[in-house]
C-alpha cells in the first residue's frame, strides 16, 4: 500500500456566511498524478491555499508523507519538499533563463536571494542550472531574457525553477492555462516525467489532459468532494455529468 504524501480531513474554509470548502477528504498516494476539477467556484484553489497555508483552515487536518502540517507556516510546508505552482506563470522577466533557474539554487548553498553575491559564486551554480533547463527543453533559451520567451516557454522555465527546489510534492494550479495546443503536448509530457520520481496533485479545467494524465480524479461540486476514482468511472458518473462534465463526456 502507497504511502500517502497528501491527507487531509474535515477541511472546511469559511468566508463570512460562505462556505468555500465544506468537511473535505483528500488522499494522494505517493507516486501518483492526482486531480482536482469541478465548475467554476467549487473551492479547488481554496483547497490548494489550504494545503499550502496561504489560508488558515477553520477546521480540518493536514499531513504530508505521515507527518502533520496543520499548524505549519507556508515557508514550512515548502521546507518539508512540498512546492506549488500558480495559475500565471511567475519568473523573473528581466532575468534570462539561466539566471531564473540559480535563484532556486541559490538556497541549497545558503546565499538564496542574496542578488549581491559575486558572479563567480553564481556560476558555481551555472551547471545545475543548465541540467535543468536540459531537462524541460530550453536549453537553447538558456541566455534569453524571460520577457523575450514565449507563453509557454516561461510555464516550463517556472517548472525548472520548481525542480531546482528538490520537491517530493508538485501542487500544480491551471498547468495548461493560456497554452495553445503544442504547449499542452509539451508540458502534458513535462509532468509526466516529473511524475517518474514525484507525486503530483493538480487543479486542472483541460479534461482531455485530466483524462490523459490523471491517476486518480476527485471532483469538487460547492466545497464539497461529490465523486472520487480513476477518470473512466468519473466520466460515467450520473452525478458528475450533470454537475460538471456535462456534453463534454459525450464528445
Amino acid at each position: 500500500m502507497n504511502e500517502l504524501a497528501v491527507s487531509a480531513h474535515g477541511l472546511t474554509k469559511r468566508f463570512g456566511g460562505f462556505t468555500a470548502v465544506d468537511q473535505v477528504d483528500l488522499a494522494v498516494k505517493t507516486g501518483t498524478i492526482h486531480a482536482l476539477i469541478g465548475p467554476n467556484g467549487a473551492g479547488k484553489t481554496t483547497v490548494f491555499n489550504l494545503l499550502t497555508r496561504f489560508l488558515e483552515p477553520d477546521q480540518g487536518s493536514i499531513s504530508f508523507f505521515g507527518k502533520s502540517a496543520t499548524r505549519l507556516r507556508a515557508e514550512q510546508i515548502a521546507n518539508r519538499g512540498v512546492v506549488r505552482s500558480f495559475q500565471i506563470s511567475a519568473v523573473f522577466l528581466g532575468l534570462t533563463a539561466l539566471q531564473n533557474v540559480r535563484v532556486p539554487l541559490q538556497r541549497a548553498t545558503g546565499t538564496y536571494y542574496q542578488f549581491w553575491r559575486s558572479g563567480r559564486m553564481l556560476r558555481q551554480l551555472d551547471e545545475q542550472a543548465m541540467a535543468l533547463l536540459e531537462s524541460v527543453q530550453l536549453e537553447r533559451w538558456a541566455h534569453v531574457r524571460a520577457a523575450e520567451l514565449p507563453y509557454g516557454r516561461k510555464r516550463a522555465l517556472e517548472f525548472a525553477m520548481t525542480l531546482a527546489l528538490q520537491p517530493r510534492l508538485l501542487l500544480l494550479d491551471e498547468p495548461m492555462a493560456g497554452l495553445g495546443r503544442e504547449d499542452i503536448e509539451r508540458v502534458s509530457a513535462l509532468i509526466r516525467t516529473f511524475a517518474q520520481e514525484r507525486t503530483i496533485l493538480m487543479v486542472e479545467h483541460n479534461l482531455s489532459v485530466v483524462a490523459a494524465l490523471s491517476d486518480v480524479i476527485t471532483v469538487l461540486q460547492r466545497g464539497r468532494i461529490l465523486a472520487e476514482g480513476p477518470y473512466t468511472e468519473i466520466a460515467n458518473d450520473p452525478r458528475v455529468i450533470e454537475a460538471y462534465l456535462g456534453t463534454e463526456v459525450d464528445a
